[in-house]
């Protein structure tokens, strides 16, 4: 009797993104097969969903996690805690898609208006409050635990909007889809695009990290979820409704709800899709975080951050333009 041989065992790649537009590849090459096309059928994706940038470091520190598509801040959190041996930025996802939205009943039409405002964030000391944070700075203001007249309250993204609603504050400073659902649902105008404040209107709102385990370990795997994560983002570019209309579907899927039509466009056209991860912006980010006393006593040194030796690879074998570190 000859012996059955067992099936090879699978390898797998442990995957996290949010169920958000910001990470609209992940969301869109997972649930068309596209990253699974890439990555062949010997490599098993197992995916794991997440809503916060901080529980995605957690899971990499547990070693749970290979690779994940989150903000910037995060990533430079888990970076530095772990002086600089937990994760590489290994790609662009996400550009734009930030903006104050205030309550149009209070007619502000300049910045000096803001004087005594209460004024949200998604969470204290992320990619948005940091933004919010400076830009009141920068124009003169100080907090309201500062002794000053402006408050910065963290308040997760749904509840915004109740409070929104309500008049219980006066405006936010968020994220796509948020951005539009604030605009559109409880009436805000958006005061100020954050894409106003940044070269060429681009700065980093969401990117690639990988384990540095995994990828030392698996740079090939790596390379094809990098080849996919390019493909996706081009083919998402080419036709921004088309793509649109499929990431509510599966965002549906994911969290049981959708977003009106209307709500999902408009989101679209306030953010660009990109696999370029916008290094200058990051370090602008993190000397604005390091400013306001969130990274620390020590000025935080992120010259080794990203590793986009196998980003350029696959642009070089498509021959599309490099990405650099300026």
């Amino acid at each position: 009797m000859v012996p059955v041989k067992a099936a090879p065992k699978k390898e797998i790649i442990r995957v996290g993104y949010f169920p958000n537009i910001t990470h609209a590849q992940a969301v869109l090459g997972i649930a068309d097969g596209t990253f699974q096309k890439y990555l062949g059928k010997e490599i098993e994706i197992k995916k794991y969903v997440f809503n916060a940038g901080p529980s995605v470091i957690e899971a990499m520190l547990a070693r749970q996690l290979d690779l994940a598509y989150i903000g910037p801040n995060p990533a430079i959190n888990g970076y530095l805690k772990t002086k600089g041996t937990l994760l590489k930025i290994i790609a662009g996802a996400a550009s734009g898609g930030a903006a104050l939205v205030l309550r149009s009943d209070l007619g502000i039409k300049d910045v000096k208006q803001l004087d005594g405002l209460k004024i949200a964030s998604p969470q204290m000391g992320n990619t948005q409050d940091v933004a919010l944070r400076y830009f009141l700075k920068n124009n003169g203001f100080k907090l309201r635990e500062q002794g000053g007249s402006v408050a910065v309250l963290p308040i997760s993204n749904p509840d915004q909007l109740n409070l929104f609603l309500k008049k219980e504050i006066d405006g936010a400073w968020t994220v796509e889809p948020w951005v539009s659902r604030l605009a559109d649902e409880a009436g805000g105008v958006v005061f100020l695009d954050e894409r106003s404040l940044w070269p060429e209107g681009k700065f980093v709102t969401a990117h690639i990290i990988a384990s540095q385990t995994y990828l030392k370990k698996y740079p090939a795997h790596v390379k094809r979820w990098l080849q996919a994560h390019v493909q996706i983002t081009q083919r998402i570019n080419s036709n921004k409704a088309k793509a649109a209309s499929s990431l509510n579907r599966e965002l549906k899927r994911l969290t049981g709800s959708s977003l009106p039509d209307k709500i999902i466009t408009q989101a679209f056209t306030n953010l660009d899709l990109t696999y370029d991860p916008l290094p200058k912006s990051l370090y602008v980010s993190a000397e604005r975080a390091y400013d306001l006393g969130f990274l620390g006593k020590a000025k935080p040194n992120l010259s080794k951050i990203y590793d986009l030796n196998l980003l350029n690879e696959v642009l070089k074998e498509l021959k599309l333009p490099l990405v650099g570190m300026e």
